[in-house]
């Protein structure tokens, strides 16, 4: 136990949390951080549309500490970190979403309609994580495979190995992706599309931070996102957590500082930072 404020970190879509290690060991050194390792694969928790039961994985992982925490979220957790803290402003002090913007009412109207006509897996990555590959006979031939595709090649190196460390778990046959494709493919097509009602009942400090060079904020804008969070940017592209980890952290300070969500000053009778 210690007196640091809590991070509740949330991961990305196909990212389990200990692979973000180097990104979240510079936050741990002023706050616990905690995280729930892989949304989706707790079948009390399963994956519908608008993310509703993952909202609930998040609060259920919260409820236990015993006071409010700061929820901090990549992507897919940014938003379910916004559904928690705008469902129970009681656990939350204030949430952080890291290159997760809010779609206006028009994107996400469109998104909805393409789930009423069954064509959203068409507008989404669901197909290419379907057909994901997800066993290697080693580890190393695992690295070697990752190392060549185009969306890992800006990964900073130890995020890289990290991804390979914990992305991946032993099987009969060698190695095997720990995230379930079939369920990071469910994930994608049921993205919420009414998040601005989330947005509208938000009652703590909000912030959101965009890569400057990620393709979906760019895509989706800034503008409505502005409207209920203080919008910072940092290098990096959508995965910046990975390409830009120690740049990531002190983005996530600077919000905590510009919210008004600090830590204590920090002392030196203060229990080793750990990793849940």
């Amino acid at each position: 136990m210690t007196d640091r404020p809590i991070l509740q970190f949330s991961h990305a879509n196909g990212f389990p949390a200990p692979c973000y290690r180097v990104f979240l060991e510079a936050l741990a050194t002023r706050f616990d951080v905690r995280h729930v390792e892989r949304f989706g694969h707790d079948p009390r928790f399963p994956v519908t549309d608008g993310w509703s039961l993952l909202g609930d994985e998040l609060i259920n992982a919260i409820e236990p500490h015993g006071r409010p925490v700061i929820a901090v979220g990549h992507s897919l957790g940014g938003y379910l970190s916004l559904m928690a803290a705008a469902r129970r402003p009681d656990l939350v002090r204030g949430v952080i979403l890291l290159d997760a913007p809010l779609l206006s009412r028009w994107l996400g109207g469109a998104i909805a309609f393409t789930k009423r006509i069954g064509v959203a897996e068409r507008f989404t990555p669901a197909p290419g994580a379907q057909r994901r590959r997800r066993h290697w006979p080693t580890r190393d031939a695992a690295l070697e495979h990752f190392a060549r595709k185009t969306v890992f090649r800006r990964f900073d190196r130890r995020c890289l190995d990290d991804y390979v460390r914990f992305g991946t778990e032993p099987d009969d046959d060698g190695v095997r992706l720990r995230f379930d494709p079939a369920i990071e493919a469910r994930i994608y097509r049921t993205l919420p599309h009414d998040l601005l009602r989330s947005a509208a009942r938000l009652a703590v400090p909000g912030g959101l931070i965009v890569g400057s060079g990620s393709e979906i904020s760019r895509r989706a804008g800034t503008a409505t996102s502005a409207r209920w969070l203080t919008v910072q940017h940092v290098a990096g592209g959508h995965l910046f957590p990975f390409q830009n980890p120690d740049g990531a952290a002190a983005a996530v300070l600077r919000m905590i500082a510009t919210l008004g969500l600090g830590p204590r000053p920090h002392r030196s009778t203060d229990a080793p930072a750990h990793l849940p």
